[in-house]
């Protein structure tokens, strides 16, 4: 065999060694992310945490792969869920809800933990202080400042007559903080407030019927993942009794809920695929500053309002950022 054929056959050997390093390593740069959620899949929210990763670089199926698990509204799910994407071995886990994040924490200690969307982080004892978490976990929560007053004040204006207000919840700690965070606003405001704790679906109707005997004359959720998978049930029932009813989810006002007010979630996720980012750059969690909302939204269905017979005063239909028609 002359030289000229041992050099092609050397040079097509160094060209394939090549390509196949080169096929190895963009293997290597494919990372699992984790996303974990105690609620349904909120295409929304889903699409807005898509939609922040290609901008930064991410592309799944080329350089990273989301594995989701999602509890569906039963929070006993979670810890299976989580130790599935554990033997997964994600390299960073992405959370929302404030269940799914204390579940995520239980089951790991070194695996990065990006909360996209959840309750009080601090009092619930998940992170140090916003300003450095500690630990492995960092992201995005929820709370602000006097929302659930807020949320009251919209309600009465909206029914200027009322009085006489009920509040839904799935008994949990952090569910039990806004209500009372309600409580305190409603005898600010001098109203009265009805809390309707509930526990199972079996409970929805009693609950109606708790505020039909008490003449309760609009209604606040204070929304999770057992509420939410369950909210056209419960919007249903709202208008069979004729209830105004405010909650704080954009989704939930698109659903049925008469109006919404609260962060704006999608901003959240896209946001959440910043903090994903910065880690996959090196960042420790622990220095990650958690952030509060910064962009609310004003959502009013009139569909739910013609239903019910209500009239929207124009001057709170002036201040939505968008109404449903």
């Amino acid at each position: 065999m002359n030289k000229a054929v041992w050099s092609s056959i050397l040079v097509a050997a160094m060209l394939l060694a090549v390509a196949g390093m080169a096929d190895a390593q963009q293997q290597e740069k494919i990372r699992r992310i984790g996303f974990l959620s105690g609620a349904s899949l909120n295409t929304g929210r889903v699409q807005a945490f898509g939609q922040g990763l290609p901008d930064l670089g991410y592309f799944e199926g080329k350089n990273i792969a989301i594995e989701y698990r999602l509890a569906e509204g039963k929070a006993e799910r979670l810890p299976a869920l989580a130790a599935e994407l554990l033997r997964l071995q994600v390299a960073i886990i992405v959370t929302s809800s404030t269940a799914a994040v204390k579940t995520a924490k239980q089951a790991t200690t070194e695996i990065p933990i990006v909360v996209a969307s959840a309750g009080d982080l601090v009092g619930e004892g998940i992170v140090a202080s916003l300003a450095r978490p500690g630990g492995n976990i960092t992201g995005l929560t929820a709370i602000a400042p006097d929302l659930s007053g807020k949320r009251l004040a919209i309600l009465k204006e909206s029914i200027p007559k009322a009085t006489r207000f009920a509040v839904m919840w799935h008994r949990n700690p952090n569910d039990e903080k806004e209500v009372k965070e309600t409580e305190v606003a409603a005898q600010a405001m001098h109203l009265q407030l009805q809390s309707l704790p509930v526990q199972s679906p079996d409970e929805f109707q009693n609950a109606y019927a708790a505020m039909r005997k008490e003449r309760a004359e609009a209604l606040i959720f204070i929304q999770g993942p057992f509420l939410g998978v369950r909210r056209k049930e419960l919007f249903e029932l709202a208008v069979r009794n004729r209830l105004p009813s405010i909650c704080d989810d954009p989704s939930w006002a698109e659903d049925g809920c008469l109006m919404s007010y609260g962060p704006d979630r999608r901003d959240m996720f896209r946001r959440a695929a910043v903090y994903v980012d910065k880690i996959f750059k090196g960042a420790k969690p622990a220095d990650l500053p958690v952030e509060q909302p910064t962009k609310f939204e004003l959502i009013i269905n009139l569909k739910a309002a013609k239903q019910i017979g209500l009239t929207i005063p124009p001057n709170v239909l002036a201040r939505a950022d968008r109404v449903i028609r």
